[in-house]
């Protein structure tokens, strides 16, 4: 590998050479590849979408997480199946690119393998496959995104707040008003946020309480969210 590759590769990149990117995917360079994967990813241009799918098997880690973020920029459902076999991959931060992928694509294949993902070891993956069933938006996930709101460790609680902006079910009601209380402020300010989305008439007097939380940005969500649920009452009224 010399820096002459490397200088190619971002000569490529500057071109947005998109046949010439896809080659950089084989290059001996692990540098090559994951320019070639990351550019690849911000072009667009879906003819990049099987060469990046062979890519989630290159040996080094970092082209295997660029090819799955490039992959959920495509957001080619072809790039499903293999993303979820990717779910397995030894590396955190790749299961954590390939959950945001499946969660971009917005594919319902890929709610169930996900679900298993919440309880993964590393916290950030947990997080990731939260924002990926939020995304997604289907109800399978409700009960599941409920349970993971006790979860103990504090980003997946926060991602699965954060996912029930994108899931509206009424099951979710009762633990986002629990998690009000939760003890940081990003979970309390995300299930504020997701309150006001679900507009449900059962969180008015839980916000109004949040109101008085000593973290601004807690009570800025709950000022937000009552206003959504007071638009709510006006337009059924």
């Amino acid at each position: 590998m010399g820096m002459f590759d490397i200088f190619k590769a971002y000569k490529l990149e500057e071109k947005k050479d998109v046949d010439g990117l896809i080659k950089a995917l084989d290059n001996r360079s692990k540098y090559v590849r994951w320019i070639g994967a990351e550019t690849l990813g911000e072009i667009g241009d879906k003819r990049a979408v099987e060469p990046l799918i062979r890519a989630l098997n290159d040996e080094h880690m970092y082209v295997r997480w660029k090819a799955a973020e490039a992959l959920g920029e495509l957001g080619d459902e072809r790039a499903v199946e293999p993303l979820i076999l990717t779910l397995n991959d030894e590396e955190w931060s790749v299961r954590k690119s390939v959950a945001l992928a499946l969660g971009k694509i917005r594919d319902k294949r890929a709610v169930e393998p996900l679900i298993p993902v919440l309880k993964d070891e590393h916290d950030y993956v947990g997080w990731g496959a939260a924002q990926a069933l939020g995304w997604i938006g289907d109800e399978r996930a409700v009960e599941p995104l409920i349970r993971t709101l006790n979860d103990e460790r504090l980003l997946v609680r926060w991602g699965a707040a954060i996912a029930f902006r994108g899931i509206r079910d009424e099951r979710a009601v009762e633990p986002l008003i629990q998690a009000l209380k939760d003890e940081d402020w990003q979970v309390q300010k995300s299930a504020a946020e997701a309150l006001g989305e679900m507009r449900d008439e059962r969180a008015v007097e839980p916000l109004i309480q949040a109101l008085k939380d000593e973290d601004r940005y807690v009570r800025k969500a709950a000022r937000g969210a009552l206003e959504k649920l007071k638009n709510q009452v006006q337009r059924s009224t």
